[in-house]
């Protein structure tokens, strides 16, 4: 596995991803908060960027968005089923909907940091331990570049969420 300067993957595989996944399904917690080049992370969750592909500052037609959201969708496609294959089902969470909104209560981490990239995830509860781990792809603007993010965060943070069914 070839990691690039950001410390994600070079491409978009499930097979370079799966090793990071499984790492950090099992990775501790910070005790501080942190935010570097490969994700974010506190006391109750910790963000990886599995892949981030290039900016699209110059991207001179839509086309070039297209092929990278294609082949990243791909990617995410391929390691959802790897996934539901092992753990079963996922919950599809609308990261835009659930208790927290429109009732004054403060979004959790990892799911307030996650909202600002993307508005859903698939999560599996992580059997062994008091955990989940979520995929998503996100983009913070349409100039950025796009990541393939996984999660791994307590189980209260999801407690509320609704399944948003499927993408």
């Amino acid at each position: 596995m070839n990691s690039n300067a950001s410390g994600s993957v070079e491409s978009a595989t499930p097979e370079a991803c799966l090793p990071l996944i499984d790492s950090l399904a099992v990775r501790p917690f910070s005790e501080t908060v942190f935010q570097d080049a490969t994700g974010d992370g506190g006391s109750e969750h910790l963000i990886r960027v599995l892949h981030r592909s290039r900016d699209f500052w110059e991207a001179e037609d839509l086309q070039v968005w297209e092929q990278v959201d294609a082949e990243l969708s791909v990617c995410l496609d391929a390691l959802i089923a790897v996934c539901t294959a092992r753990w079963g089902e996922p919950l599809v969470v609308d990261l835009w909907a659930g208790h927290w909104d429109g009732a004054g209560t403060d979004v959790p981490e990892p799911l307030c940091t996650l909202r600002q990239v993307t508005t859903y995830m698939h999560a599996w509860p992580l059997p062994g331990v008091d955990r989940w781990l979520g995929l998503a792809l996100g983009q913070a603007d349409t100039e950025f570049p796009m990541e393939l993010l996984a999660v791994v965060g307590l189980p209260a943070a999801l407690e509320g969420a609704r399944d948003g069914g499927s993408r």
